[in-house]
């Protein structure tokens, strides 16, 4: 009885706690926000100091100006991150192609990037994408999907009563695939699809060609390896990714013709080597 009455409680608890933490991201999807935005802010904060520790910073000026005025320029007409702070962006000597923005506000570019991404329209997709990651809440979503994820699992192995038998190992084996294929995966798909979105409008919205985020992916394709099947993915493949832009494209035009009605036009030129 009383087995049953705890399981009830375990049951109920979690349920209130899902339904308290579900929240809307800047395009309407329903995702889970557990963290409060100061904690996603602090452990933004802690990661990026150890990227800093841990990779050189670019001590090219010409590099640092030219990707300071992209991220400027982008991150001007996009909603500020949560914590309240300004961005702050940081260009780290390194040959991978790579760009990441973090809770808190923080964004890092790798000087590799720079090969693929060949124009500063194409820089500006890629940094419009990076901080529509935290504009929606995207690494708290993760973190709580994560979290209720491992408590789910946690409150199967109370409720089948078999955690140490066969039975109950190969239940939590299955289980534990299914979750990481069924839950985790999809949603970090449809939260890299929802980021090119957002991208696209704050760099259409900066008077960067958002055509360009077209291009970026095509040259993606051409300097990419082997992919794995999409299903099993956390991002789309390029092709997919490409189609979902130039869905999204006449609404980017739109916003890109204002900006240029507007004069906004950015003068970000990274400057040759003599």
């Amino acid at each position: 009885m009383r087995n049953n009455l705890n399981k009830s409680l375990l049951l109920s608890l979690l349920s209130l706690l899902l339904l308290a933490a579900c929240a809307t991201s800047p395009t309407g999807r329903t995702q889970l926000e557990f963290f409060p935005s100061n904690q996603m802010a602090q452990m933004g904060e802690a990661a990026y100091r150890q990227i800093k520790q841990e990779t050189p910073a670019s001590q090219d000026p010409a590099i640092n100006r030219y990707v300071h005025c992209v991220a400027e320029a982008v991150t001007a007409v996009a909603p500020p991150p949560q914590s309240g702070d300004q961005w702050e962006v940081a260009v780290f000597k390194a040959d991978q192609v790579n760009a990441f923005a973090l809770p808190g506000g923080y964004i890092g570019i790798y000087t590799g990037l720079l090969s693929v991404a060949e124009n500063a329209d194409q820089l500006a997709a890629v940094i419009g994408h990076e901080i529509g990651h935290v504009i929606a809440q995207h690494g708290n979503a993760r973190l709580s999907t994560q979290y209720a994820t491992q408590a789910g699992l946690q409150l199967v192995q109370i409720l089948t009563g078999t955690p140490s038998s066969a039975t109950g190992q190969q239940l939590m084996a299955l289980l534990g695939v299914g979750a990481q294929v069924g839950i985790v995966l999809p949603f970090s798909r449809a939260q890299e699809s929802e980021s090119d979105i957002l991208g696209l409008r704050y760099m259409a919205r900066a008077c960067f060609d958002p055509r360009q985020s077209i291009q970026l992916w095509e040259n993606m394709m051409q300097t990419g390896g082997p992919q794995p099947l999409e299903f099993l993915s956390t991002h789309p493949s390029d092709q997919s990714r490409i189609r979902h832009l130039e869905q999204s494209l006449p609404k980017a035009l739109e916003l890109y013709q204002q900006a240029l009605d507007q004069g906004r036009r950015p003068k970000c030129k990274l400057e040759k080597k003599q």
